[in-house]
């Protein structure tokens, strides 16, 4: 078991090579031609099948073992987001307004640093690993494109796994968490309509804004009174936009937000009582509205089994590190679309160093990520994959 963790030490300069190459050219969801390209060059370089152009710009490549059994997919996304870099490193992005700053350029370099570990033990592997590279998964649905396209298909995979680099917590820490891990994620779009009219004379006028400030307090009853205060929800407005001038009562307003949730029960609750409160306040009102929700992933639930073969891979390989099995965030990943149809286990490697001033969190124009953790995290998954081989 050891020998995975001390072949990704082996190639930590290859890992780190990659992961400043691509963290120098980040490329934004459906834009990832570049990285693309370079994962399709090193999975060709090993010797893998490869197919490319999958929702646009993702990459598949399948290793087969020796012997059959059952196919295993791991997937690594590679998009990268729309932030200017203030991170001052010396691979700082040169692509003005892109970085990647959600730890994705270190996923592709675990990704491609594990093919690289398992095509040398092809003799030892009873079935196959599927690779997954996977474009535009900050929210714009790269991964059930992917599956849209057959990602599932030829071969079918029997277990998938992924991982993210976690700087909420430092390198020596994991999460595996048996159940929900990342919750599901709606977007809404509410359309407030009233008449406008002289800020000096509201009665002439029916007040969106007006209307629109109740709706936002009332929504908030949603987890306070609908939801089961031992289950978990989150309705959070984002952005109001209705008017310009200080004087004028505008016609209409427009609110804009997130829910998420972590069981399938519960958002229905909450959806239904989303659209209740905003319609009925608004008629109370005496404004109307256009409700628009748009999901945007499901929640990602780990299998039990699949999630106790990897705590255990990870306790034999990793004992030193501290293992939590109880980590969940509201935060969303599109990994759920393919663990709707196929049994997975998606688990959070600490990657932040405070001493090194390497703790932004994700998303923050100085997001970086302590390195030392591209070893651990590549021979953790190459262990855990063939595992099941």
């Amino acid at each position: 078991m050891d020998s995975y963790l001390y072949e990704a030490q082996d190639l930590f300069d290859f890992t780190r090579e990659l992961r400043r190459d691509i963290h120098r050219h980040p490329e934004i969801g459906f834009q990832e031609v570049r990285t693309a390209a370079l994962v399709a060059n090193k999975l060709n370089e090993i010797g893998l099948e490869v197919w490319t152009g999958i929702a646009e710009t993702g990459v598949v490549a399948v290793l087969d073992g020796e012997g059959s059994g059952p196919v295993v997919l791991a997937r690594f996304d590679m998009d990268a987001l729309p932030i200017i870099e203030e991170t001052g490193a010396s691979y700082a992005s040169v692509n003005t307004g892109v970085m990647h700053a959600c730890g994705h350029d270190g996923h592709v370099a675990i990704g491609l640093t594990v093919a690289r570990i398992l095509s040398k033990r092809r003799k030892e592997l009873n079935g196959s690993v599927k690779f997954v590279f996977q474009p535009a998964e900050e929210g714009l649905g790269g991964a059930k494109r992917m599956v849209d396209e057959g990602v599932l298909e030829d071969p079918r995979p029997d277990v998938c796994l992924a991982l993210h680099l976690w700087n909420e917590k430092p390198v020596g820490w994991l999460g595996i968490t048996h159940g929900p891990a990342m919750s599901a994620s709606e977007t809404f779009h509410v359309r407030v309509t009233g008449k406008g009219g002289h800020g000096a004379a509201p009665h002439y006028s029916v007040d969106p804004v007006f209307a629109a400030a109740q709706i936002v307090n009332a929504l908030q009853s949603i987890v306070s009174r609908n939801v089961p205060p031992l289950e978990s929800a989150v309705v959070t407005v984002t952005s109001i936009h209705g008017g310009e001038a200080f004087n004028v009562i505008p016609p209409e307003v427009v609110l804009k937000g997130t829910i998420r949730t972590f069981d399938s029960s519960i958002r229905g609750l909450v959806l239904q009582r989303f659209r209740e409160i905003v319609t009925g306040v608004a008629q109370t009102m005496g404004c109307k509205v256009e409700i628009e929700l748009k999901r945007i992933t499901p929640a990602v639930i780990n299998d039990v089994t699949i999630t106790n073969q990897v705590l255990d891979i990870a306790s034999r390989l990793l004992p030193q590190n501290t293992i939590n099995t109880s980590t969940r965030t509201m935060g969303s990943e599109d990994m759920a679309y393919m663990m709707e149809d196929i049994p997975g286990c998606y688990f959070f490697v600490g990657s932040s160093n405070a001493d090194k001033k390497l703790d932004a969190s994700h998303h923050h124009p100085r997001y970086d990520f302590d390195e030392d953790v591209l070893p651990y995290a590549a021979g953790l998954m190459a262990a855990s994959v063939s595992s099941f081989l």
